[in-house]
């Protein structure tokens, strides 16, 4: 084969290894089958990278491949600049090639074999990284040319660690996010109520479906003097993690003031109070809080801009559309309060704007008109609820999370 023809197919090989190595991105894998191409492609029986501890100053074997002799290992370390042919190299970080090793004043022995070696720098930005290691059984084996070829698939080698290492990274990073994210999710889950109230008269339900791992919307049962129970219904401004840390903070102050007895109207204006004054200036909470009271059949609430209540009876429905104040967290404000009875066979829902606004795929809402019609239903659920919203988006991923809460006035047998 003449030169030009012999200069094409490793040029050829050259191009084939390296799209193999740089479409791999798992680093120790990456590695195995460099040293695994070299042997296989360029007919060098033993080859070996060597990527650098920057804290240790050190080249460590990473992978080889062809040694008849374990003198050296993966997992071996070699200090720059004191130990060997790499070592030089790691010092220069320029190629070096013994074409016989027997009289080089840097050469180490690593297989007793070996009479010429070739060490290439692993550079990335003109960083080095690491150290390209080949090694035959014969003298003088490596060509200009071949060392020319080799220096170009080192670039290669160097852009696929520095790309498999990145990739690492990033999957490291992400699996640390996850893991804290599902561990925020527990803490969070955590603070919803894991109990049904038990009272005389009424049946009440709640859920909370959170779009993301963690998010904003809250609710919660609080058991106050005389049988009577608090009910709430909050909604953090955003979504994620911010929200669900401003979700919990606004929970530890509700339940402070509410286990005082306030009134609704009350306790709203203490939290807002306290929010106003430490709530980032962009957030705010919507929230409904409600006192239940079984031995009159009533309820008594304050509404903070959160969508109105929907109650409905063996006569219809109507959404309840009384005066509210605006948002917590926003400025100092007043709370009204509405108190009405809830006779036997009637239904109120309190609910996020989540399941209201929750849309399609042709960007359609659910909207006001849906929950109407769903709650006008005597056997009304809120499992039913959430799963017509469900029908309704079709497996369109939730832009909000949804959460309800269904208060059912019964009949005492």
């Amino acid at each position: 084969m003449n030169d030009e023809n012999q200069e094409i197919k490793e040029l050829l090989l050259l191009q084939r290894v390296a799209q193999r190595i740089n479409s791999i991105l798992d680093l120790d894998l990456l590695l195995e089958e460099v040293v695994s191409d070299v042997a296989q492609t360029f007919g060098y029986s033993r080859s070996g990278v060597l990527l650098k501890d920057e804290q240790t100053n050190e080249l460590v074997i990473v992978a080889v491949r062809g040694w008849t002799v374990n003198f050296h290992v993966k997992g071996d370390r070699f200090k720059i600049g004191e130990y060997g042919m790499v070592g030089h190299v790691g010092l220069t970080e320029e190629t070096y090639y013994s074409p016989d090793v027997t009289l080089d004043p840097y050469y180490q022995v690593s297989e007793e074999s070996t009479r010429s070696e070739l060490d290439i720098p692993l550079k990335i930005h003109g960083r080095l990284i690491g150290v390209f290691n080949f090694q035959h059984q014969e003298a003088n084996a490596f060509t200009n040319s071949r060392i020319q070829l080799l220096e170009a698939l080192a670039g290669h080698v160097a852009t696929a660690i520095e790309n498999a290492r990145l990739f690492e990274n990033e999957r490291k990073e992400k699996d640390r996010l996850v893991g804290e994210l599902n561990e925020a999710r527990s803490v969070q889950l955590s603070l919803f109520p894991d109990w049904t109230p038990d009272i005389p008269g009424f049946e009440i339900t709640g859920l909370c479906i959170p779009c993301r791992e963690v998010g904003g919307d809250w609710f919660d049962y609080i058991p106050l003097p005389d049988g009577r129970i608090a009910i709430v219904l909050a909604d953090v401004a955003g979504k994620g993690t911010g929200a669900a840390l401003l979700m919990a903070s606004t929970r530890s102050v509700l339940r402070m003031f509410a286990e005082r007895g306030l009134s609704p109207g009350e306790v709203l204006t203490k939290v807002n109070d306290t929010l106003v004054k430490d709530f980032p200036k962009t957030r705010f909470v919507t929230m409904i809080y409600a006192i239940v009271n079984p031995s009159g059949k009533n309820i008594v609430f304050a509404n903070a801009g959160h969508p109105p209540p929907l109650f409905a009876d063996s006569e219809g429905g109507r959404f309840l559309n009384f005066n509210s104040g605006l948002p917590l967290g926003i400025q100092e404000g007043f709370f009204p309060e509405h108190s009405f009875e809830l006779p036997s066979v009637s239904r109120l829902l309190f609910y996020s704007d989540g399941i209201s606004e929750a849309m399609n795929q042709v960007s359609e809402e659910y909207g006001d008109k849906r929950i109407f019609e769903q709650m006008i239903n005597p056997d009304a659920t809120i499992k039913n609820l959430l799963d017509d919203v469900q029908t309704f988006i079709s497996g369109f991923p939730a832009s909000d999370d949804m959460t309800v809460v269904m208060i059912k006035s019964q009949d005492i047998l």
